[in-house]
């Protein structure tokens, strides 16, 4: 009796929670090697459902790296990086293309369904017109050619309200489509935040395999539980917040200045993590807040 009494108690504690956040639009980019493990694949899906279920209307941006690497492997086309950006060939855009569309973003539907909920597919080439991103290499100061690699000019977010209007979690993979017609790879975790930006969602999540924004990268105790947008600049220069971190934390900046009021880095592989951020005092990982929101 006494289990089933705190399972009651757990429900009445996250109701202030349920309240708060329901009819509003949560943005979740979910990526990095928790993709790679079917249970925790299931386990986020899942956790996605039930924010669904319980009146939140969630917007799934996924990545895919690990997969298309396997995919260039097995068609034996080479893999490169440059300052942490894919190089994308005409060949390489064709399989990230096919593995984004036909595998991932079909995987996570079809587990929505699986789950009960209701899921669509959206293509980024339907959401984001985009340019050939123009990089500026770090150390030198010369510029980059990344090859397919696009740079978000524009945002159509009419399939997403549609989707949402009709009770379905929409699932977006990050690609999107020139003036040309060219289709470019985006970066997963700006395409997130240009879609929150856009939509002005109440939140916006980041599901990965770090803990979150570390002062220390080799210590995963050492995760800073709150930075506020005026601590980010001091945080880039005193290399907290390098590499990859980088444009997921300007992109969330312009995000948060669009009207988003919370952006969250959480780690996936940790049970239920994306439930605990959203619907817990304490959470799990790093949330970046506005000066207004302390």
């Amino acid at each position: 009796m006494q289990n089933i009494i705190n399972k009651a108690k757990v429900l009445i504690q996250a109701l202030p929670y349920i309240q708060k956040f329901r009819g509003e639009i949560v943005v979740v980019k979910f990526g990095g090697s928790a993709m790679e493990e079917s249970d925790l694949v299931h386990n986020i899906m899942r956790d996605i459902v039930l924010m669904e279920c319980i009146g939140m209307r969630p917007v799934v941006v996924h990545g895919g790296g690990k997969a298309i690497s396997r995919e260039l492997t097995k068609q034996n086309i080479e893999t490169r990086f440059i300052n942490g950006l894919r190089h994308t060939c005409g060949k390489t855009i064709a399989v990230v293309d096919d593995v984004l569309h036909n595998h991932v973003n079909c995987n996570l539907v079809d587990q929505v369904k699986k789950l009960g909920g209701r899921a669509v597919p959206i293509s980024g080439k339907d959401i984001f017109r985009t340019q050939r991103l123009r990089h500026t290499c770090p150390d030198t100061g010369d510029e980059v050619d990344l090859g397919f690699v696009g740079d978000i000019i524009q945002v159509d977010v009419t399939k997403i309200h549609e989707a949402l209007s009709s009770g379905l979690i929409p699932v977006i993979p990050p690609l999107g489509v020139g003036d040309d017609g060219q289709i470019y790879n985006i970066n997963a975790d700006v395409a997130a935040c240009k879609i929150t930006e856009e939509l002005k969602a109440r939140k916006l999540v980041f599901l990965s395999d770090v803990p979150g924004v570390m002062r220390d990268p080799g210590d995963e105790t050492s995760v800073i539980p709150t930075i506020c947008t005026t601590e980010v600049d001091k945080l880039i220069a005193d290399k907290v917040i390098t590499g990859g971190m980088l444009p997921k934390i300007r992109s969330s900046l312009h995000a948060l200045e669009a009207g988003t009021n919370k952006v969250h880095m959480i780690d996936g592989r940790v049970p239920h993590s994306l439930l605990l951020e959203i619907f817990t005092d304490e959470g799990v990982g790093t949330e970046i807040i506005k000066p207004d929101s302390i």
